[in-house]
């Protein structure tokens, strides 16, 4: 007798290659308008699949997986941050939880280092000049940035992302710095040439450049808080590529108007896809539509990771990525 293939439901429009492959291995139902779902969707969709493959727009809270049917034991996300799924809740329910890490390291370390090198070299109020037409030719005082060649750079969260971009710093001739739950292995600290700082307040007042590339969990919820934001320096400017909601965004916005720091470079929003309004106005701000992984090689492999863990868990065995609450 042939088995009975699983029913997956995918939240958003993937990649043409993933979504056929999908379709080959699985009873696969599509969202091929790639409109987001609404609640009472995500709500229908838990009841009905065996598997449940959502990304970081669709919030998997407890009010949603009350929901879920007794088919459902998967949620494979197309992502690596799992913010937006109630690990304790799935858990609850023997829901194993799995994502997609390592494939956007190198992706989302490069944008970090381009918006880096944005903000410091105000190439957004450049390009926005030469389309406006307010360009006059060059001046010896005009557009002037900052030189990033031996600046220091503060890191903070060295997990696999957060070491991409201290390789890349190193080339800029940036000095590395970094503020972490746990120290990194010497071996690693001497390979980067990083150095280790307990207190993240008296780091953030000593670099010229901050980089937020920790997770999002309740413990990092606001870490760059009003008060830790004033202790940076008036020239230092900031730059986040993780989650929106580790950064006080309403403080940092006046901060940025007041001139109280440099500059910003950000990917993400706390209430994302809204973004305030006050920020839209700076021009010292760069902001980006959360697009630091967004390469089409990065989604491939992200969407073969998923594959991959949907079917060795329909094949009896502990998927590759299974998420573990407590050690993201």
């Amino acid at each position: 007798m042939t088995k009975k293939k699983p029913l997956v439901i995918v939240t958003r429009k993937l990649p043409e290659a993933i979504e056929t492959r999908m379709m080959e291995l699985f009873d696969a139902r599509l969202n091929i308008d790639d409109i987001p779902m609404s609640k009472a969707e995500l709500i229908e969709a838990v009841k009905q699949a065996d598997v449940l493959v959502p990304t970081v727009t669709d919030r998997i809270d407890t009010s949603v997986l009350a929901h879920a049917g007794e088919n459902l034991r998967l949620i494979a996300n197309f992502g690596t941050g799992v913010d937006h799924v109630d690990l304790q809740t799935a858990r609850s329910r023997g829901i194993t939880v799995t994502n997609t890490p390592d494939v956007l390291t190198e992706d989302t370390a490069d944008m970090t280092m381009a918006l880096i090198l944005a903000v410091s070299r105000r190439l957004a109020e450049g390009e926005r000049m030469i389309r406006s037409g307010d360009w006059g030719g060059w001046a010896p005082t005009s557009m002037l940035g900052h030189r990033i060649w031996g600046k220091r750079l503060g890191i903070v969260g060295m997990g696999r992302i957060g070491r991409a971009l201290a390789r890349r710093a190193k080339g800029f001739g940036l000095s590395v710095h970094y503020h972490n739950r746990r120290r990194i292995h010497p071996d690693s600290e001497e390979e980067l040439d990083a150095t280790y700082w307990e207190s993240l307040d008296q780091m953030l007042a000593h670099v010229d450049v901050i980089s937020v590339n920790c997770p999002h969990t309740p413990a990092t919820y606001h870490l760059l808080s009003a008060r830790r934001l004033k202790l940076m320096q008036p020239h230092a400017i900031l730059v986040n590529t993780a989650r929106g909601e580790i950064v006080d965004e309403p403080a940092l916005t006046r901060m940025l108007a007041d001139r109280e720091i440099a500059g910003a470079g950000l990917d993400v929003f706390e209430h994302e896809p809204a973004v305030n309004p006050k920020l839209l106005e700076l021009q010292n701000a760069v902001l980006l539509p959360h697009m630091g992984s967004a390469t089409l090689e990065g989604r491939v492999d992200m969407g073969e990771k998923v594959l991959i863990n949907i079917k060795t868990f329909v094949d009896g065995h502990t998927p590759p990525d299974r998420v573990i609450e407590g050690l993201l």
